[in-house]
């Protein structure tokens, strides 16, 4: 019975985690120059931060940063 019970809390536990939605933080560049950082975004289920950086210009910056790293 103790192995049935065990069994059923791993498996609950591994469904908790599957099902907790990841978040990150963006900044918004304009010439280089932060001027928006949003935290806390939620992404979709099977997406990374980086799926949602968008750099339109290198040098100097422009564009949306995302990342777990800010």
């Amino acid at each position: 019975m103790k192995k049935v019970f065990l069994t059923l809390a791993v498996i609950a536990t591994v469904a908790c985690l599957a099902s907790c939605n990841k978040k990150c933080a963006c900044k918004t560049y304009v010439a280089g120059v932060v001027i928006n950082t949003t935290e806390d975004i939620e992404i979709d289920k099977g997406k990374k931060c980086a799926d949602y950086t968008v750099i339109a210009v290198q040098d100097p910056k422009t564009g949306t940063e995302c990342s777990t790293d800010f």
